[in-house]
């Protein structure tokens, strides 16, 4: 059976000014696969991510969602269509409570307005509102979280913090999720952890997963295939064990021709 593509970029460029930061970038995700993107510090990896997500327009090229062309779209925009986003640095609402924080993004599907309830064509504010309580506090408690549903996002810990930004990314109910660097600043078990709580997602909610990471332990354990960035520009793609051997990647990480 030939695989779908969901997420696919065609000849993107992102340049900033004189710097070209990412250079005809070609990627295609199979539905149902986890891929990773990376790389050096500086390759381009999040100014990538920033394109697909909408943040950035391209310079050229164009991004296809579910074959679907979404270059040109708001983040928003991007979201309702089925792809969600978690960030490097975690950027939940920190004085909002963990339900609070699902809840929001919960809110991005609310079917709901004043006239069309009376009509009886969709279900009332306060029905609505019940349903997405209740799903949102399902979710929590299906990722470990619902006895931390009261608590302040800020106070929780950091490996939890963590989590509860991928459980907002959850609760867009996502085709895809783009991860960036989900284990920055974890130690050891958490991102043993961590790795074990993205295969189980990606099965539990039939997705497809994209994300950056510089820990390779974890990419080459749970990824399917690898694209690696080098100053903008893909230089390898493969399954894990065809880049762990390629000697151009290696040159890349090391900085030193790996023949001398």
């Amino acid at each position: 059976m030939e695989k779908e593509v969901l997420l696919r970029t065609e000849d993107v460029v992102m340049q900033f000014g004189g710097v070209v930061a990412v250079d005809t970038l070609n990627i295609e995700i199979y539905k149902g696969e986890i891929v990773a993107l990376i790389g050096p510090n500086g390759a381009g990896k999040t100014t990538a991510f920033n394109v697909i997500t909408g943040v950035y327009q391209p310079t050229k090229g164009c991004v296809n969602l579910d074959n679907e062309k979404i270059t040109g779209l708001s983040p928003d925009k991007i979201t309702k269509r089925g792809m969600a986003r978690t960030f490097q640095n975690i950027r939940l609402f920190k004085d909002l409570t963990v339900l609070e924080n699902v809840l929001i993004a919960k809110h991005l599907h609310l079917k709901s307005n004043a006239f069309s309830a009376i009509l009886g064509f969709v279900p009332s504010a306060q029905q609505e509102e019940k349903r997405i309580r209740e799903e949102s506090f399902a979710l929590l408690k299906r990722l470990g979280l619902e006895t931390f549903s009261d608590d302040i996002a800020s106070s929780l810990p950091y490996g939890l913090q963590r989590r509860l930004e991928i459980a907002r990314a959850l609760a867009t109910d996502p085709k895809i999720l783009l991860l960036d660097e989900p284990a920055a600043g974890m130690n050891p078990q958490e991102t043993i952890e961590l790795t074990d709580f993205i295969a189980e997602i990606k099965d539990e909610y039939n997705l497809t997963i994209f994300m950056i990471e510089h820990h390779m332990d974890l990419v080459m354990r749970i990824s399917d295939r690898i694209y690696v960035l080098d100053f903008g520009k893909t230089i390898a793609q493969g399954t894990p064990d065809e880049i762990q051997n390629n000697k151009r990647v290696i040159e890349a990480y090391l900085g030193v021709d790996i023949d001398a």
